[in-house]
């Protein structure tokens, strides 16, 4: 590819970064690290676990994303009570002319909301568990593919268990991103309340307000083009030293594996181009390891005893791990 076209491309998914980051944070303040993560795993074409309590703007920050986008959006309710079928779809009978007809369900869609998805059994998780892995849902016996760019975000409380079910090790790690919503500072929440005071309801801008700045089309462009950013050789040893320690480090007794490895890149590169740069550098890394790795990683019951969590053996590598200089690119 020539250089200058190369340029236009990533100068292209600044922009369209830009873009939907400006959008967003029209309904939600004081986000901006953790709406950066959405965006890097959004533009890599990865799957996202959104974790925070009630309150802190998980479902907000999705809705208003999926419609800046210009993508088809389906919000999905976990409860216990979900069936597959809710998921994916069934057919019905037609009596006008005794024939079965298939209704396709949210699954089918460009970006899938699976709200408080740990309240739904294992059962219909494993409907989403192929839809995410495959790009399909399968449908009595008949594989269907899902529209391009299939892409789910999931939500979940983390500090309410009664009437919820742990998520797999094999759906989280389907996740490229675990991206926590921790509490805004005193100066966003100050915002928060002085916008509310003057009348505004976020849920009526994402409603009224919202303008697509991209289309599917143009989202699976960009998603071509984070593939294409660079990745040297020296960060990807870094990256490699960095996902095996993890495998040897005390307290854990299951380490990160090679696909979490490949996740850290391909998010590593989107986060390269939402910054406007064709090639990772380890700050790439560094920022989003704790979201793609943490949550995969296991640890002994006596680390768990010990309130160690992934985040603070993944924050104990980055310290410990030397980091490469690089040449310019």
């Amino acid at each position: 590819m020539v250089r200058d076209e190369e340029r236009g491309e990533i100068a292209g998914a600044q922009g369209a970064a830009a873009a939907l980051l400006a959008a967003v944070e029209k309904s939600l303040v004081g986000r901006r690290p953790e709406l950066e993560a959405l965006l890097a795993a959004f533009f890599a074409g990865g799957h996202v676990l959104v974790e925070g309590p009630p309150g802190t703007g998980k479902t907000l920050a999705v809705r208003v994303l999926a419609a800046a986008s210009g993508c088809t959006f389906r919000r999905i309710q976990f409860t216990p009570d979900l069936m597959p079928a809710d998921v994916v779809g069934t057919h019905v009978f037609d009596p006008r002319d005794a024939s079965f007809r298939l209704v396709r369900g949210p699954i089918f869609a460009d970006v899938v909301l699976a709200d408080e998805i740990n309240r739904a059994p294992a059962k219909t998780q494993s409907a989403l568990l192929e839809a995410m892995e495959e790009r399909r849902a399968t449908l009595d016996g008949e594989p269907l593919p899902l529209p391009a760019p299939f892409t789910v975000f999931a939500t979940m409380n983390p500090v309410e268990l009664e009437g919820t079910f742990p998520l797999p090790e094999a759906q989280l790690d389907r996740f490229l991103m675990k991206v926590r919503m921790r509490e805004i500072d005193a100066g966003a929440e100050r915002e928060v309340i002085a916008r509310f005071a003057a009348g505004f309801d976020p849920w009526v801008a994402v409603q009224r307000e919202v303008a697509p700045v991209l289309d599917a089309a143009r989202l699976l462009a960009l998603r071509a083009t984070v593939q294409g950013v660079r990745v040297e050789p020296a960060v990807q040893g870094y990256l490699v030293e960095l996902v095996r320690r993890t495998r040897g480090h005390p307290g854990v007794s299951l380490g990160a594996s090679t696909r979490a490895a490949v996740a850290l890149l391909r998010a590593a590169q989107g986060r390269a181009a939402c910054a406007g740069r064709g090639f990772v550098i380890p700050d790439d890394l560094k920022s989003l390891a704790p979201s793609v790795l943490a949550h995969r990683i296991g640890l002994s019951p006596e680390a768990q005893l010990e309130g160690l969590d992934g985040e603070a053996v993944v924050a104990k590598i980055l310290a410990q791990t030397p980091v490469p200089r690089l040449a310019n690119p």
